[in-house]
């Protein structure tokens, strides 16, 4: 919607550093010091006149030497030619905004939970809005204005920003490098990466980047050219800090981490390597106050050129889809899978009639590789399948129940807004029957069938001990195991097999399948000795 960087944590608040003592008698004790020192080494005497010195062989010969040494590698060649395809974005929101009922806005474009959520409703103002945002306080409908930045990727005036610039804009207008103002329309957006495409119209030979076709090293020289805080054009540098990372914004979070200073106003913008290609285009901050403290995050280049050309030429971005909840693969999962390495995505949950399920893969199954591609974990899983279009035929290899399979699976279309929620309710799980202690785990279970709201299938968590294994495996009351080590329970008894039979395969850990919130996961709980 408006632009709004990201805090990710908190931390203490910054103390900046007292001032310095030094007082004006010191300072110029110091320098009568220096001084001193020349006079001696120059031969500096009352009968001397100080000119002299300008003219003496020694300072020459101090100034060739000066002239030597390196200077440093200064930057504005690069900017002198980039600068100008970097624009300032203006946009205008009439809307009317919902509140719950604590009075609290509703209107964060992010998914709730996340960081940038979080970041939304921490820093918001009036109505939960940011404080940069300017509207018209009375109820009902209200214009706001928000700003950001964005760059041109062709003469012709396509630019590409951040959807949370543009998101619910009525109206969106360009301020170029050197002072015109243009209108713009949106093509198309992308919420899961945070991208948008817009037109300006009004000009046909506007200065262009071109996205790099090359990833950037850690420790690379990075720009970053924007719109902090309003003003248009500034410059910051620094370096790429890290890549990779995931923000939990959502599962194709791949960010590369700078430190130039970005703020307010950059998002949107780009950040451009020595070659002055974009690496990059900022989206996020890590920041305890709304500023920087060093820590951004850039959509990367490969991104943005995939996701740009898809709403060019169709508004929208389509995504390839198999159907399976996945979550990582932990080393105590790994041991009980008899796997040597964790790494892969193990499916919590096959989605009913999605491609997975009618394939033929499972709950518990380990997706290890995509077309011969190794997976290293889920969120690769999910990049590289986000990645393929709708349609195509893949090839994955599955560890199923121990045995290596290769599956053929036609991809469908992510849907643009994933399954509900389970339809029971466990609001009340627990209340009918305090169930039997499995005291290896320290767990008390029930029937779920006779737990009212349980459903049919597994059995419900009544007590857990809060010093056993289990509740630092985050097991809480009311959540429904299905598996035990792959097999299906019902009863407490089926339970205690199921782990006897692990120990007795010599496994260190149990996997469970364990329903919650109505969705699935695995879970690896440690086996107690004896």
């Amino acid at each position: 919607m408006t632009d709004r960087p990201t805090d990710l944590s908190s931390f203490p608040s910054y103390q900046p550093p007292k001032r310095s003592l030094f007082s004006a008698r010191k300072f110029a004790l110091m320098a009568s010091v220096v001084a001193g020192l020349g006079a001696a080494v120059f031969g500096l005497s009352p009968q001397h006149n100080p000119a002299d010195l300008l003219t003496s062989p020694a300072y020459a010969q101090v100034n060739t030497e000066v002239r030597k040494v390196a200077q440093p590698v200064g930057f504005a060649d690069i900017v002198e030619r980039v600068k100008p395809s970097v624009i300032s974005v203006k946009v205008n929101i009439n809307e009317k905004v919902a509140k719950d009922d604590s009075g609290n806005s509703e209107d964060s474009p992010f998914q709730p939970g996340s960081p940038m959520e979080r970041f939304f409703r921490r820093f918001g103002g009036p109505d939960g809005l940011p404080p940069g945002l300017r509207g018209n306080p009375r109820g009902g409908g209200r214009a706001i204005t928000g700003q950001g930045s964005g760059f041109f990727i062709s003469a012709d005036g396509y630019a590409v920003t951040n959807n949370h610039v543009v998101d619910g804009a009525d109206k969106v207008e360009v301020t170029t490098d050197d002072g015109k103002t243009f209108s713009a329309k949106v093509i198309g957006t992308d919420p899961r990466t945070d991208l948008a495409l817009i037109k300006v119209e009004g000009g046909s030979n506007f200065s262009y980047a071109k996205l790099s076709d090359t990833k950037p090293r850690i420790g690379d020289w990075v720009l970053a050219v924007g719109n902090p805080f309003g003003l248009g054009g500034t410059v910051t540098a620094g370096i790429v800090s890290a890549s990779g990372r995931d923000i939990g914004n959502g599962p194709y979070d791949d960010f590369i981490q700078i430190d130039a200073p970005v703020n307010k106003g950059n998002s949107g913008g780009p950040a451009f390597d020595v070659s002055g290609e974009v690496m990059g285009v900022n989206t996020a901050i890590y920041s305890p106050s709304g500023g920087s403290v060093g820590i951004a995050f850039s959509i990367p280049a490969a991104t943005v050129k995939s996701v740009v050309a898809q709403l060019k030429d169709k508004g929208a971005v389509s995504r390839g889809w198999i159907g399976v909840q996945i979550q990582p693969v932990t080393s105590d999962i790994a041991d009980s899978l008899g796997m040597k390495k964790a790494e892969g995505a193990l499916v919590a949950e096959p989605q009913a009639n999605g491609p997975a399920a009618k394939a033929g893969i499972e709950s518990g199954d380990v997706i290890t590789a995509v077309n011969g591609e190794p997976v290293k974990d889920a969120r690769e899983l999910a990049r590289t399948i986000g990645g393929l279009a709708p349609g195509n035929a893949v090839k994955l290899n599955v560890l199923h129940k121990g045995q290596d399979k290769t599956v053929n699976i036609t991809l469908g279309q992510l849907p643009n807004t994933m399954e509900a929620k389970a339809d029971t309710d466990n609001s009340d799980k627990g209340s009918a029957n305090r169930g039997t202690d499995v005291p290896k785990l320290g767990l008390t279970v029930a029937p779920a069938n006779s737990v009212a709201g349980a459903g049919k299938d597994g059995v419900v968590v009544t007590e857990v001990d809060p010093k056993s294994a289990a509740a630092e495996r985050g097991f809480k009351e009311g959540d429904v195991i299905l598996e035990v080590a792959g097999k299906s329970v019902g009863t407490a008894g089926e339970v205690r097999e199921a782990i006897n039979a692990a120990r007795n395969d010599n496994k260190n850990s149990v996997l469970m399948r364990v329903k919650s919130g109505g969705s699935s996961r695995f879970v690896a709980v440690p086996l107690a000795k004896g």
